[in-house]
């Protein structure tokens, strides 16, 4: 019985030296690369591809993401997503809104609703979209049509600021 008790000491005094630390990410060199999954419902655009750095509207604030990311779920707002590829330079494009998770073995997928190329639009129909939904979101509406146009005008206004 008193083997036992010895045993039970010992479990308890042993010390825990495997404390998990939450660090920042480091600089991404030249084989440290994010794998990138960015998905709308009907297609995927980067599927489990190798990129250098990705940079995302989030809640929270703007976030840049590295290889070796602290792991972590982001809301996106309205914005602008940049991917810098090795060798290729950027691709932007523009979300709706959505959701990232940043994985701990550097894998980050970018869940959106829509998700279009910034080079698809034009600076002159964003302009126009945005006088017409600034008109209905400042009372020319019922009460739904004017609240749909403050949500419109904050995306337009996002995609007319990534434009210039």
């Amino acid at each position: 019985m008193n083997a036992l008790r010895a045993a039970r000491f010992a479990l308890r005094a042993k010390p825990i030296n495997s404390v998990a630390r939450r660090t920042y990410a480091d600089a991404a060199g030249p084989a440290d690369k994010i794998r990138l999954s960015l998905t709308v419902p009907h297609q995927a655009i980067y599927k489990a591809s190798d990129v250098i750095q990705v940079n995302i509207p989030a809640e929270s604030g703007d976030m840049g993401i590295l290889a070796n990311h602290v792991a972590s779920v982001e809301q996106l707002r309205p914005g602008i997503i940049d991917i810098i590829e090795e060798g290729t330079g950027n691709k932007q494009f523009f979300l709706s809104g959505g959701f990232a998770v940043v994985q701990p073995d550097s894998q980050l997928s970018i869940n959106a609703v829509e998700a279009y190329a910034i080079e698809d639009f034009s600076p002159e129909n964003v302009r126009a979209l945005l006088a017409e939904a600034q008109k209905i979101a400042n009372g020319s509406g019922s009460e739904q049509d004017v609240a749909e146009a403050k949500i419109e005008v904050e995306v337009l206004e996002t995609l007319q600021a990534a434009l210039k």
